[in-house]
């Protein structure tokens, strides 16, 4: 569900070196590789079976039997992540490679078999979905209904739909172009840090650089990753625009206002709340410029770069050393205000083995934490944890993912226990917000209290004043090929260029290749995404606010958590009094910013 980057060691251990109680349990999902195939085979030969329904489901009663059947499938086809998982374990290993590929056979021709059946579906009048909406005997099926009318005027005719599907697989060939352009294609030349030492650079450490402390190597780094994108932005703005005319010819199509309206309307989300993100994200970008030149300060600069931004501004917390125990407990302390359901969940993830805790040779990198809907299924997470205190902060957001697994699985059917994306990293930055404000509680140093001040508002910064610029970059390129005015390379790095001057503020001096980044950011292929990475800090933060003021609010969290999909994503935020309808909302995340900058401030004339 998640992926941090994790910067592992170079002698790795392999994967039958790591004791078993640091592994996860799987057993869950399938008890063996000989159970994963007879699984396979089973769904298989239930796919076949979908066709008796075929020109049957004007029936309520053949239909209740279809919906019913299929649920009974996809639970058991959840289970089959059995495959990916192993594969994540080690990713040199055959067998488990192979069952990823059978998988995929197995499942394409359940949704073969689905199609047809689901299209049917879709061109039931309007009053006979209405009334099906409305009935008790399928009240469990009442949020499918409810997307199946919200999309009907979108929905075309069979063999509309049917060439529409044959159309699709020739198309989103502009992300697999640009993956391989940025992943395979790419090399880098190496690198020269202030003393003229040459450091071998890839897309992997670039990372590592920009934070360096080293200012020389921090500009080169920036200079580098990005001027590779200009030496061929021809190629990559005809792949972004390429993607882009995907966006709004198939919107257009479906009879979409415009691609961000299908977006939009797709996952229930509101053009509302994406105005008003933009609206009081530009209006508090004095807030970026503060925490720059706060940075500039502590940073001993005359001037202060791009290059600067991720520059640290205290050592030695970083480094410190936590045991995988010490971690759980630190977490636990930091939840504690959830209740002790929470954290006695937070002890079976560890004792039931839910975590698979240690890097191993060619094990998936960076974490995740992944759900599977159905009777008696836990979730799992994957971590390659390092002992440092970023580890602890992933633990506590792939934990976070867990507990909104368990507890949606738990509460909800399963037609309503799958939360849908726009929520989905609510649950894992909420967790994330209360360990750093424990910590910040525990912090008994100025050094250690501007750590953490920086932390969060590094956090900010990345995930909501940067996703939200990038938000704007995609909504132009969207808007002005629908106006029908021509996109170009110079049009795209011209805008770029603009949103980042707004961005950054005058105070921060830019570097020509700046103007080229936009053509290495991936979100930008799966259009209108990125914002949800603000729109999601931006509701933690402001729930983790009342978790730590309100007495018994921990309740109404825990409702939201336990709530799947039963309704849409901004309905179910005000379970946890989030509403991103309202300005409030976003002024007191901005005002929590303010609040810390003014307190580091106080900290540098100490």
């Amino acid at each position: 569900m998640c992926k941090k980057g994790a910067k592992s060691g170079v002698f790795m251990k392999n994967r039958s070196e790591i004791e078993e109680k640091y592994k996860w349990d799987l057993t869950k999902f399938c008890k063996s590789d000989e159970d994963f195939y007879a699984l396979l085979q089973k769904l298989e030969n239930e796919s076949k079976k979908f066709a008796k329904f075929e020109g049957r489901l004007g029936d309520d009663k053949v239909l209740l039997e279809y919906l019913n059947f299929k649920c009974q499938v996809l639970e058991e086809a959840g289970k089959t992540s059995y495959a990916f998982l192993r594969q994540c374990e080690d990713r040199a290993n055959r067998a488990a490679n192979d069952m990823v590929e059978k998988r995929t056979i197995v499942l394409t021709k359940l949704d073969e078999a689905l199609t047809p059946l689901e299209n049917e579906i879709d061109r039931f009048s309007l009053a006979r979905l209405q009334s099906l909406h409305k009935n008790a005997k399928f009240k469990v099926y009442s949020r499918y209904f409810e997307a199946t009318i919200r999309h009907k005027k979108h929905a075309l005719s069979k063999k509309e739909e049917l060439l529409l599907s044959k159309i699709g697989q020739a198309m989103g060939g502009a992300e697999e172009t640009f993956d391989k352009i940025s992943d395979v294609d790419f090399t880098f030349e190496p690198i020269l840090d202030s003393k003229g030492k040459k450091h071998e650079f890839n897309q992997s450490n670039y990372s590592l650089y920009v934070e360096s402390d080293d200012r020389t190597l921090r500009k080169n780094a920036f200079t580098r990753i990005n001027a590779k994108r200009g030496e061929f932005i021809n190629t990559l703005a005809s792949t972004y625009i390429s993607s882009v005319k995907e966006d709004c010819v198939m919107a257009k199509i479906r009879k979409y206002k415009s691609a961000l309206d299908c977006a939009i309307t797709c996952e229930e989300a509101s053009e509302e709340v994406y105005d008003l993100l933009i609206k009081k994200v530009r209006e508090n970008v004095g807030i970026l410029h503060e925490f720059f030149e706060i940075k500039r300060k502590m940073l001993g600069l005359s001037d202060f770069a791009v290059y600067d931004t991720f520059a640290p501004v205290t050592k030695g917390l970083s480094e410190k050393k936590y045991t995988f125990d010490e971690a759980i407990e630190l977490v636990k302390k930091a939840t504690a205000p959830l209740g002790e359901e929470y954290l006695s969940l937070i002890d079976r993830a560890k004792n039931e083995r839910w975590i698979d805790v240690f890097p191993n040779k060619n094990k998936y990198s960076g974490a995740f934490s992944s759900g599977t809907e159905g009777k008696g299924m836990t979730p799992v997470v994957l971590l390659n944890f390092e002992g440092n205190l970023e580890s602890v902060f992933t633990l506590a957001h792939e934990l976070g993912h867990a507990m909104h697994s368990y507890f949606s699985n738990k509460n909800q059917p399963f037609q309503t226990a799958d939360y849908v994306i726009f929520v989905a990293e609510v649950a894992s930055t909420v967790n994330e917000q209360l360990l750093l404000n424990y910590l910040l509680g525990q912090a008994k140093t100025d050094k250690e209290k501007i750590y953490f001040y920086d932390y969060f508002l590094r956090s900010v910064r990345s995930t909501i004043f940067r996703q939200t610029m990038f938000a704007e970059f995609e909504q132009f390129a969207h808007e002005t090929y629908e106006k029908e005015q021509p996109l170009s390379p110079e049009l795209l790095c011209e805008e770029y260029e603009n949103l980042n001057n707004f961005y950054h503020g005058k105070k921060v001096k830019q570097i020509p290749e700046m103007r080229f980044e936009w053509a290495r950011i991936p979100h930008f292929y799966d259009s209108f995404y990125v914002y949800k990475y603000a729109t999601g800090l931006i509701s933690a933060i402001n729930i983790s606010g009342h978790v730590l003021s309100e007495p018994n609010f921990a309740k109404k969290y825990l409702e939201f958590l336990s709530s799947g999909c039963k309704k849409d994503p901004i309905s179910l935020l005000k379970i946890a009094n989030c509403d991103l309808t309202q300005e409030k909302t976003f002024d007191d995340v901005f005002a929590l910013c303010k609040d810390f900058l003014k307190k580091w401030e106080a900290l540098l004339k100490n």
